[in-house]
């Protein structure tokens, strides 16, 4: 009997698949393999570790040595011990089953998630951050890493002038540059470390070579991580500003601390096994605080399946501190970095904004968000991107203004009105340099989004919300010839009730354990000025949002907390900035969730926004050791081969029929699964 061409269809298709099966359980990846704690040891016990870590990967090479260390991408064996390599699936498999191993999981990219903010915060204080009634001396003593982008050292962000000299205690390096790269880097007694990572970047990137990247050194050339540190630990910048805007006195939380870069980023985004080459680092040299400013995409994978829970772990083991962004979702459940021995940070506005206004021809003022310093010199014709698609694009599609979508004929010498829905995928300024290419002289864009972030345009350009825009919109239908005007961006106080919760901020309740509440607190993060890299753009101070730049206010925080009171664990610092957190605003109002002035629930702000004074005089302090966090792996799942690999100790799980997320000492509550009862 003849076979049918639907039934030939499938058998084809069923053979495609198991064609693709094969290939790929063939083809190689970068896979972390984790141990969990380990020997740790001098450099003599680290050699025995690499050699341990080659037999490994022999195993699985068909007993080759060469191909094992050929595969070798790290070893990581100071704060905990495990190995990257470039295996194929059955490899993986095959190491995930040998002793020793906790667990393995592919290598994957993460990406990056003040003049007045300290100031709206209300810590006043003076060039070398000293708090009146407080000592704070201290902060020379303390250590921040920022495991970032790098950093530029000859910003004046990170002077060491009347700085004393560096601890003896810091066993960190400052790698100055490799052979051929163009610029040399050098530390100081304020950046008393630089180290960079680049193995796990060119093993993935495997189409990039040492050419293409700007500075093979811990050299920023991207700028974030000069932001995130300058936000941190800056030190005070006289006139701070970013092209006239925000102008003022900068400086960081905790500008007298010490800072260490850890450049595990590049221009593309920043791998796994390059993170934890990074924490290993930081655990060995001696910092006192890690500051994160990235994370995984949500729904975050399990706690010892994700690098930077597993760096955070055995830093905190250490006694070292890690704050991390809650990332930039936005949405109900999507906050990440959830593990409870992390601190969580959600975005916040201050009362600060960068507006310009548009003058419509009728005489009518409408304001929106930029940070666009262009002067018109006259009114321009104004017409919806809508009217202006290109060839076989739709009007909807050029509204969005994508790429190719807009007629060149139609845009030139025009204000195109723009929308950006939630979806989109273009930045702000690429959407402007598109705008610019077709031949169009200025841009408004309708942000359904409605975050209030103010940015830097190709063109005269400036941002509004779904009101204000369909407002425009009205206004050009129906007025013949209509014409608008963008003013140049100025810098504004007190235009709205502050803070509110970013509307672009992530939110809990945590995916993987509902027990703890995630974000654990929000500060400022959107329109932060802080330092910049001059290699990207000329710019030596620039303005950007997230809850990466976030993240470094409670960093800095953080370190003044520490240099209080050295002698305090991680949790114990944790506990002093959460439990001094307000959920009101400047007006004695419960903080709003969004513009539209919804009351923010603490899945938004976890415990609230961030007090720097209340939290040097705490009240209560709950503190965990690293035997509460042992009991919460197994609440969570964890047996005790695993929890012996992980601790380096005898920890049992004994107890596990009364082990409860819940009963880990935090300073939040949350009870899911709540039945009601009368």
């Amino acid at each position: 009997m003849a076979s049918s061409p639907g039934r030939a269809m499938f058998f084809l298709g069923l053979s495609l698949v198991l064609l693709g099966d094969l290939r790929c359980s063939s083809c190689s990846q970068v896979y972390v393999v984790y141990m969990g704690k380990g020997p740790q040891g001098n450099s003599d016990g680290q050699h025995d570790i690499l050699r341990l870590h080659h037999q490994m990967l022999a195993a699985v090479h068909d007993g080759s040595s060469e191909k094992a260390q050929a595969s070798h991408v790290y070893s990581y064996s100071s704060g905990f011990q495990g190995f990257a390599a470039k295996l194929n699936k059955r490899q993986a498999m095959k190491l995930a089953e040998m002793p020793g191993v906790v667990s393995v999981f592919p290598n994957t990219k993460r990406r990056l998630c003040t003049t007045h903010s300290w100031d709206f915060m209300g810590l006043s204080t003076n060039a070398e951050g000293e708090v009146p009634g407080l000592s704070t001396e201290n902060q020379e003593n303390v250590i921040v890493g920022f495991i970032d982008t790098g950093i530029w050292p000859e910003s004046p962000s990170f002077s060491d002038h009347g700085m004393p000299p560096v601890p003896k205690r810091w066993r960190g390096q400052c790698q100055s540059r490799e052979a051929n790269s163009p610029s040399n880097f050098t530390c100081n007694r304020k950046i008393i470390g630089g180290r960079y990572y680049l193995n796990g970047y060119q093993t993935e990137e495997s189409g990039s070579s040492k050419n293409a990247i700007k500075f093979i050194s811990p050299r920023d050339s991207s700028g974030h991580g000069s932001h995130t540190a300058s936000i941190a630990a800056g030190r005070f910048v006289r006139n701070m500003n970013y092209g006239g805007l925000g102008t003022g006195g900068g400086r960081g939380g905790a500008p007298m601390a010490r800072i260490a870069a850890y450049k595990a980023c590049w221009d593309s985004g920043c791998y796994d096994v390059d993170i934890l080459a990074a924490f290993d680092d930081a655990i060995r040299d001696g910092v006192d605080i890690i500051s994160v400013s990235l994370g995984p995409d949500y729904p975050q994978g399990d706690y010892l399946s994700n690098d930077i829970s597993i760096g955070s772990f055995h830093s905190t083991i250490n006694g070292i501190l890690v704050v991390s962004s809650a990332e930039n979702a936005g949405r109900q459940g999507s906050a990440t970095n959830l593990a409870p021995w992390m601190l969580t940070v959600a975005a916040g506005t201050t009362d600060r904004s960068f507006s310009s206004y548009i003058r419509l021809a009728n005489g009518t003022f409408i304001m929106g968000e930029s940070l666009s310093t262009y002067h018109m010199k006259t009114s321009i014709k104004t017409i919806s991107a809508s009217e202006v698609n290109a060839g076989y694009f739709t009007p909807y599609q050029s509204s969005l203004c994508l790429d190719s979508s807009l007629n060149s004929t139609k845009a030139k010498g025009k204000i195109l009105i723009c929308r950006r829905n939630e979806g989109s995928s273009e930045s702000r300024l690429s959407t402007s340099m598109i705008v610019k290419e077709a031949g169009a002289v200025g841009m408004i864009l309708i942000d359904e989004m409605e975050d209030h972030v103010a940015n830097h345009f190709a063109v005269p350009g400036v941002t509004v919300g779904k009101a204000m825009g369909d407002k425009i919109l009205s206004y050009v239908k129906r007025t013949r010839h209509a014409s608008t005007m963008i003013l140049p961006a100025k810098t504004i106080l007190g235009l709205r009730d502050a803070p509110q919760v970013a509307a672009f901020s992530s939110r809990g309740p945590s995916s993987l354990t509902p027990e703890i509440l995630k974000p654990d607190v929000a500060a400022p993060g959107l329109n932060i000025l802080a330092a910049w890299s001059p290699a990207k753009n000329d710019m030596h101070f620039n303005i950007l949002s997230g809850t990466s730049v976030a993240c470094p206010h409670v960093t800095g925080i953080a370190a003044l907390v520490k240099s209080v009171y050295p002698s305090w664990s991680p949790s114990a610092i944790k506990s002093a900035i959460m439990t001094t957190a307000t959920v009101l605003d400047t007006k004695r109002k419960t903080i709003a969730r969004d513009p539209n002035g919804r009351t923010a629930t603490p899945f938004d702000f976890g415990s609230g926004f961030m007090d720097p004074i209340k939290a040097l005089i705490p009240g209560i302090i709950f503190d965990a050791q690293p035997q509460d966090y042992k009991s919460f792996l197994c609440a969570t799942s964890r047996d005790d081969h695993s929890l012996h690999l992980i601790t380096g100790d005898n920890s049992s799980c004994t107890h596990r029929a009364s082990s409860s997320a819940t009963a880990l000492n935090y300073p939040s509550i949350t009870i899911p699964y709540l039945k009601q009862s009368y």
